[in-house]
Parts: structure tokens; sequence; C-alpha cells
């Protein structure tokens, strides 16, 4: 047992169970290794072809929802402005009222002062000039006593 080439062959049968062994148990992970690299492959494959289409409809999308924006906005805007013709509309209505509702007053005023007038009993005209028409100035309640005294 002191032989070094005994314990050299020995190493180098050892070594060589080992390596084949090892070789044995790597091979289905080499091939399972080959398997995912073909998957990985025809993945990259179809993601080469199927993914530049799709960008470019992204693309499209985002062009198209940019212009509906617009649109929208645009929408938006003309709908502002018919808002306010029509809340000028209302302002002009509402002023077309009130002067509707001061013409009618003042036609029921006249109306109502042309038919006392009709129904007045009737006076002989005056004689005076306009001038002298007037009212006479009030006086006092002792001034009326003393022309009520004298009378």
């Amino acid at each position: 047992m002191t032989e070094p080439i005994f314990w050299l062959a020995v190493s180098l049968v050892l070594v060589a169970v080992c390596l084949a062994a090892v070789l044995v148990a790597a091979i289905p992970a080499f091939m399972e290794l080959a398997r995912a690299a073909r998957s990985a492959e025809k993945l990259f494959d179809t993601l080469g072809r199927e993914l530049p289409p799709t960008l470019e409809a992204i693309r499209l999308t985002g062009l198209e929802i940019s212009d509906l924006t617009d649109d929208i906005s645009q929408g938006v805007a003309s709908a502002g402005n018919v808002v306010k013709q029509v809340d000028q509309g209302i302002a002009a209505a509402k002023r077309q009222v009130q002067e509707a509702k001061v013409t009618t007053r003042s036609v029921f005023a006249g109306v109502k002062a042309a038919w006392q007038t009709w129904n007045r009993p009737s006076r002989k005209p005056s004689r005076l000039p306009p001038s002298q028409l007037s009212a006479p100035p009030e006086r006092s309640p002792q001034e009326r006593r003393e022309q009520a005294k004298e009378s």
C-alpha cells in the first residue's frame, strides 16, 4: 500500500467516476437549459413581430385622444358662449318685462284718469285766466276762525 502508482491509479479512477456522475446529473439540466433558450428565442421573435404594431397602435390612440380632447375643449368653449348668450337674452327679457310693467302702469293710470274725468260732473267754465285758477294759499286755523266770524 505504499505503492504511489497504485494510489495514483485509484485517485484517477475516483476522479473519473466523479466526473461521470457530474456529467450524468448535468445532462438533464443542460437539456432543460437548451429548451428554455429555444422558448426565449421564440418569445423574442414574437415580441419582435408584435411589439412594433402594438406600439404604433398605442401612439395612434394617444393622437386620437389628443384630438378628442381638443374637440371637447372647443365644445365646452362653445357651450360657454351659448350660456353667455342665453344669460344676456334673459337679462334683456327682464328689462323688457320691467319696461312693459311701467308702460302698463302708465296706461292704466291714464285710463283711470280719463275714466274719472269722463264721469266727473261737468262744471261751468270759469272766465278767469289760467294764472288765476290756481288754488288759494293755505290759511292758518286762526285766520279761518276770523273769516268765519266776519261772515
